[in-house]
């Protein structure tokens, strides 16, 4: 550990000391987990026995009014997110239910198997109560220049960063489809990483974590976080049949019109999906070349492989995925086998 964080860890140690009226070195804190940003996460088991959650945010590189306020709205609309029970945003500490370490991805099996697909279902049915209840006039707006701001994370580290390439003809074409496509579609409250691991299985129930990005924006996003992923690729028959249930619920709740139909609001979805795709493959290679972070390289082919199948499913950009297969592919599998 470094001088930096042992010293923040020391000052964790004296707040929590503070918050619970007990002696710093009564307190049982040990490292629960980090992510891919600077917050570290500490379990805190006081002496009655009772477990919480410590959030260590720095200040100066995370900023957690977003994560409080959002928390606090979303529960007030009754939707299931960790309490808060204490909050210093100019320390950057914050103590939170303890939800446990299971992630929903610890409930998947095969892609076929009984139990993933019913995970998927009851995530899928959260997904509708997060769009019906959350408050969205308060959010950031996912507009052109942030959807824009992530699509160029593809050429910035993927392409340049990582391997080196030219970015290919076709990708201003491509990126501005992607855009228009993002903003036909209806806004609800978008979580932004509706991903099975920031859903916490608790008692059999799912919560919401690490909303402190959400943003009001397409229907869509979540939806696919959660179908296009890093743990699943599902069949496109699975796929497209829970697209359109989403659709046909979300048409019900009159959080899409009727005159969206089935092929349209595919058409959305796909493009919506080989947006984040992109996005995410040039996240990853920028955890990777400037955060030092490891465990992320080994997951591109995997949203390569989402993002050809999201590609498929929309009209148009021959000459993109044409090179996506034929020059991208193979150079993507050459630099990862000279890596190891």
């Amino acid at each position: 550990m470094s001088d930096a964080a042992t010293t923040r860890l020391a000052r964790l140690h004296h707040w929590t000391a503070d918050q619970h009226r007990l002696p710093a070195d009564a307190l049982d804190l040990r490292l629960a987990a980090g992510d891919a940003s600077f917050r570290r996460y500490f379990r805190l088991t006081l002496p009655d026995g009772t477990t919480r959650m410590l959030m260590d945010a720095p200040p100066r590189k995370e900023d957690s009014t977003p994560f409080v306020a959002i928390a606090r709205a979303w529960a007030d609309a009754g939707l299931p997110v960790p309490g808060l029970h204490a909050v210093d945003l100019e320390a950057g500490f914050l103590e939170l239910d303890d939800l446990g370490d299971t992630p929903l991805q610890h409930h998947f099996r095969d892609v076929d198997a009984g139990e993933t697909l019913d995970w998927h279902e009851r995530a899928m049915a959260l997904l509708h109560t997060l769009q019906n209840q959350a408050p969205s006039a308060a959010l950031p707006a996912y507009d052109a220049d942030l959807l824009g701001r992530e699509l160029d994370l593809f050429p910035e580290w993927c392409l340049d960063g990582w391997l080196e390439m030219p970015v290919p003809a076709g990708w201003a074409a491509l990126r501005d489809s992607l855009i228009a496509s993002a903003l036909a579609q209806p806004v609800v409250a978008v979580h932004r990483d509706f991903d099975a691991m920031n859903l916490m299985v608790h008692d059999q129930q799912l919560f919401l974590i690490d909303f402190q990005d959400a943003v009001a924006g397409p229907i869509s996003y979540d939806l696919i976080s959660l179908l296009r992923g890093r743990y699943c690729r599902f069949p496109a028959r699975r796929f497209n049949a829970w697209v359109e249930a989403f659709r046909r619920q979300a048409v019900t709740d009159g959080r899409l019109p009727n005159g969206i139909d089935t092929a349209t609001f595919l058409g959305q979805v796909q493009a919506m999906a080989a947006q984040r795709a992109l996005k995410v493959l040039g996240i990853f290679c920028r955890l990777t070349l400037r955060d030092g972070r490891t465990g992320y390289l080994e997951r591109l082919p995997h949203f390569l492989d989402h993002l050809e199948d999201s590609l498929a499913g929309i009209a148009g950009h021959a000459d993109f995925r044409q090179w996506l297969a034929e020059t991208f592919r193979p150079s993507l599998t050459r630099r990862l086998e000279a890596h190891q």
